[in-house]
């Protein structure tokens, strides 16, 4: 399996959040994570990004961004996320958003309703 560069919107430093299991899985899986938080400049080592205009300007093909934030925060990245054309957006369970799927799968970009964790955990990712 081909493994990709993967952004993590909501990304967090503590251990008990979803999205820092996340960042730990995927890289334990080898996958290229780039993680998305406004305030945090690392996260275990990981170079975290301020947003995704950020890791837009730095050319890096993205395959997969996984969502770990409210609908009312990731509404308002919409643009940002055309603009990256990754492959697919996960909406990790409390994060679904079906008015921004609809606006990306209208724009070539597949979504999925998934736990990022569970994809991993059962090979399906």
């Amino acid at each position: 399996m081909e493994k990709e560069n993967v952004v993590i919107i909501g990304a967090s430093n503590r251990p008990e959040r979803y999205s820092y299991q996340a960042l730990k899985l995927l890289t334990e899986h080898g996958h290229t994570c780039l993680p998305v938080h406004p305030e945090h400049p690392e996260i275990d080592g990981v170079k975290c990004f301020k947003d995704l205009k950020v890791i837009k300007q730095s050319a890096v093909k993205i395959h997969t961004v996984t969502v770990y934030v409210n609908p009312s925060i990731s509404t308002g990245l919409a643009k940002d996320l055309l603009s990256l054309k990754p492959n697919r957006i996960i909406f990790n369970p409390g994060s679904e958003n079906p008015v921004l799927a609809e606006t990306l799968n209208k724009n070539g970009i597949a979504t999925e309703n998934a736990c990022t964790l569970v994809l991993l955990k059962t090979g399906q990712f």
